[in-house]
This record gives structure tokens, sequence and C-alpha cells, in this order.
């Protein structure tokens, strides 16, 4: 016995698009700024903020196809296309921005040549930090008003929303690696080293790394399915349990399909004397009510099953866990 809604888009197109807007206009200043100056930091720098173009352009995309509503061959939805898009972000961040980054600085310390004209280098990771900034301020209040009391990495762990905190990660990656290249550039002027320079692309490289990793890890779970809050889960078996047919509300199994997309398969034993009809009716009052208090279950199935039997198999299955 099911129920099913459409699946609604999550995340917040804001901070995409304020990324996207500064990131575009970063790329173009940065590989202007590498062609007159010649900085290995400076192009790495151009390449990161063109990777990170495209992966908020990805986003959107995701967030897009994953906001259809089901059909045919997707009878649950396609909430899961924004998880994958995600995960292809993370991979872009780890094999474009930091692979090129870390070629780029390897062949500039095998190979220096000094900046020719830093001054307009300056300028431009200044303007940069700027857009940058702006940015990150954005998808920072987004977070902010999304994790409430939570801590910033608990927040993301717990976050079924990739949007927000893949961009507020690759700000904070882009504002890190403006710092690595300021400081690389300034040394490579000040010490007559133009190694340091390349080191600096190595830097970013290595920074952006760590990012995608961390983004891929949190992308995975999120991919493969994880379970929705306890407390939301709570919350169905209680609706479940007050219901005057239910007997008893044994247990509930949630998975995120996307942000604002849970499945749930709910067992309750219902009361012995009740036939068939009665127990069809009492499934419905459980999914209106269900679905009044929380919208983000698009789809609810409803097992039929005593307490005894559905203990049994929930031992079995920690058994084999073990």
């Amino acid at each position: 016995m099911a129920s099913h809604s459409g699946a609604q888009s999550g995340g917040s197109q804001k901070v995409i698009y304020a990324a996207l807007a500064g990131n575009l206009l970063i790329a173009i200043t940065k590989f202007v700024a590498a062609a007159y100056s010649g900085s290995s930091a400076m192009v790495s720098e151009g390449v990161h903020s063109l990777v990170d173009t495209g992966n908020e352009v990805l986003l959107l995309y995701g967030t897009r196809r994953a906001a259809r509503p089901a059909d045919r061959t997707h009878p649950l939805g396609h909430g899961r296309e924004l998880y994958f898009w995600t995960f292809i972000v993370a991979l872009l961040v780890f094999a474009l921005g930091a692979g090129v980054s870390i070629y780029e600085g390897i062949s500039h310390m095998l190979a220096p040549e000094p900046i020719e004209d830093p001054t307009i280098t300056y300028v431009v990771l200044g303007l940069s930090f700027l857009f940058e900034g702006f940015s990150w301020v954005v998808a920072l209040k987004e977070f902010r008003v999304t994790k409430g009391r939570l801590g910033y990495i608990e927040a993301v762990k717990r976050s079924k929303d990739p949007t927000t905190f893949t961009v507020l990660f690759e700000d904070s990656a882009a504002l890190i690696g403006l710092a690595i290249a300021f400081v690389g550039i300034f040394l490579a002027q000040a010490l007559d080293m133009p190694e340091l320079d390349g080191a600096a692309s190595i830097g970013i490289g290595l920074v952006l790394a760590a990012t995608a990793i961390f983004l891929a890890r949190e992308s995975k779970g999120l991919l493969i399915g994880e379970a929705a809050a306890p407390a939301t889960q709570a919350a169905i078996l209680a609706i479940a349990e007050s219901d005057p047919g239910v007997q008893s509300a044994n247990g509930v199994v949630t998975v995120h399909l996307g942000p604002t997309q849970i499945v749930a398969a709910l067992s309750a034993e219902f009361e012995d004397a009740m036939t068939a009809p009665e127990i069809e009716a009492s499934v419905h009052r459980i999914e209106a009510a269900i679905r009044a208090a929380h919208p983000e279950i698009t789809t609810l199935f409803v097992k039929p099953q005593t307490h005894r039997t559905f203990a049994e198999r929930a031992r079995r299955i920690e058994e084999q866990s073990e």
C-alpha cells in the first residue's frame, strides 16, 4: 500500500547563482592577469575559478533534473540526480582543479620564470577576494539558516541538501587558494625565487584535493542512500500509533532520494478484529496524517505485520551485520 507525490527541488538556487556569477567574473580576470604576468599560481587560480563555474552549472542542472516528477521508468522520482551531479562536481574539483594546479606548479618549479608584471596580479587577487567573499557570505548565511544549533561539520554530515555546503566549501577553498597565491607571488618577488610561485600553485592544488575528497565522501553517502533524521522517523511512528486501528507501530525504514524527498516503509500491527476494508481505511488515515505533518515524505509503504515478526526480522538483520 503506497502513496506518492511529486519530488521537490532542493537547495538554494540563490546561493548557486551568486557563486556562478562571481566565479565567471573571477575566472576571466585571473586568466587575463596570468597572460600579462606569467604567474603559475594565477594560472592555477584561473583554472580553479573556471572549474568552479562549471560546477555551479552542473549543480543547477542537477537541481532541475531532480525536480522532475515520477514517471514509468522512475516511479519514485528523480531526486537522486542532484546527489549524482554533486558527486561529479567533487570529481571535477579533484581531477581538473587539483590535478591541473599541481601539474602547473611542478612544471613551473622545474622551469621557473620570473613574474613580469606583479601589479596587475595583485589587483586581480584583490578583486577576486571581493567577488569570492561575497559569494561565500551568501552561502554561509544560507547554510546557517539550515544548520540550526549544530556545529558546521556535524551539520554537513547530517545535511541532505548538498548544494549549499558544496558551494560553501568551494568558496572557502577559493579564499584559501587566493591567500596562498598572494603569499607565493609576493615571496617569489621579494626573494627573487620564482620557484615559490610554482610552490603556491601546488599548495592550491592540495587545498582543492582535500576539499574534493571531503565533498566526494559526503556526496557518496547521499548517493547510496541515507536515512531520514531520527526526529522524522519518530514522528512517523507516533502518527501511526495514534490511529485507532493500529495496535502498535513496529518500526520504520526511511531513505532520502533528495533533500525534500523521503521514501518510508512502515511496519504496523493492526487490531485483530479489523477487516481488510477497515485496515485500508486506517492506512489512508495514516498516509494523510503523515503527508500533512511531513510533506517531504513523498512515498509511504505500509506493511501489516505483527510486532513479533518485525522483531525477529530486525534481530536477524542485526546478527548478519555483526
